[in-house]
């Protein structure tokens, strides 16, 4: 296969889990904080492959196998979290409050929906959302490297 196919590959891969992420959202799990940082790379990744196809760079695969690989770290990091292997951030979630009055900031707070880091609100054959893009990603990570060490 050549470096265009493998990164056609890997950027398909982003693109679904990315994609995936946002169905899951549109279906009421919504993302905590980890989740959202795991998705930049993703973004990354998609912008990385773009422009290794139009460019051609040699670096560029490997910054793909970068952000992938940062993504799957971060998947891993949060399926610890999920599983109580590790503390996670102290807030998962935070908002403005200035110019709210008390009653105001009540509702608010009232209103919030509850998005905890270290739960696991979705799993399949055991493995929680995190920990399935932790796998997936680091497949597409080494995707990249082949796509780096192939000829165009």
């Amino acid at each position: 296969m050549t470096r265009t196919r493998f990164i056609l590959l890997a950027a398909l891969g982003s693109v679904l889990l990315l994609g995936g992420a946002f169905v899951f959202q549109a279906f009421g799990y919504a993302p905590c904080k980890l989740c959202l940082w795991q998705r930049w790379p993703h973004a990354a990744a998609i912008v990385i492959a773009g422009l290794g196809l139009i460019v051609g760079w040699r670096v560029l695969p490997w910054l793909g196998a970068a952000a992938a690989a940062t993504t799957g770290a971060i998947g891993v990091f949060h399926a610890g979290v999920e599983l109580g292997w590790w503390e996670g951030p102290t807030t998962c979630t935070s908002g403005a409050i200035g110019g709210l009055s008390v009653d105001d900031l009540l509702a608010q707070i009232n209103a919030a929906p509850l998005i905890r880091c270290d739960e696991i609100a979705w799993s399949l054959l055991g493995v929680s959302m995190a920990g399935w893009n932790a796998i997936i990603s680091f497949a597409l990570a080494a995707i990249w490297v082949m796509a780096a060490t192939r000829r165009a």
